[in-house]
């Protein structure tokens, strides 16, 4: 098994932080500029695009591959106050963090 990689599950939302979306990549800036390339689109076809939830406000790190998807499995399974709870923990003011990674 390999080690050393980089891998995060992380949470966005939108500008009114009304919408909630939790995905894993091993690149996050990369992810993140995708998700709001997606928004800019005449006609976007994808949830984050649709809904303009490229604002990062929570994330997780990981080094393997499958506890990152175990966990973001975990996430989308949860109701939503719970998931709020989670990102309030980490990120009280609900900041767009995406600047900060």
């Amino acid at each position: 098994m390999k080690t050393g990689h980089h891998y995060a599950v992380y949470i966005t939302t939108n500008k009114n932080r009304t919408v909630l979306y939790i995905g894993v990549t091993n690149n996050l800036k990369v992810r993140l500029s995708q998700h709001k390339a997606g928004a800019e689109q005449s006609n976007p076809s994808s949830f984050t695009g649709k809904y303009k939830a490229y604002y990062l406000i929570y994330y997780e790190h990981f080094t393997e591959i499958i506890h990152a998807i175990t966990r973001e499995k975990q996430l989308k399974k949860w109701r939503r106050e719970k998931k709020v709870a989670l990102i309030n923990s980490f990120n009280p003011e609900w900041r767009f963090l995406e600047d900060e990674i």
